[in-house]
């Protein structure tokens, strides 16, 4: 596996974990924002942060998102 892959796994089953999401409904969501695409863009910045950080980044990453829709 990739340094990448492992790095959008970790991010998607924290930010599942601290919403309390189910798989599907957080994997509607990451796919619905291209968050995955997002996380391997940034990898170089983000994967040297800690969760919690990551998963704001995520939260704010997606509203950004939903007021442009």
């Amino acid at each position: 596996m990739s340094k990448t892959l492992d790095f959008k796994i970790f991010c998607f089953e924290a930010y599942k974990a601290h919403h309390k999401m189910k798989g599907r409904d957080a994997m509607d969501l990451f796919k619905k924002y291209n968050v995955f695409e997002y996380l391997a863009s940034c990898y170089d910045v983000l994967h040297t942060t800690g969760r919690e950080y990551i998963i704001e980044d995520i939260d704010k990453y997606i509203n950004a998102r939903k007021k442009t829709a």
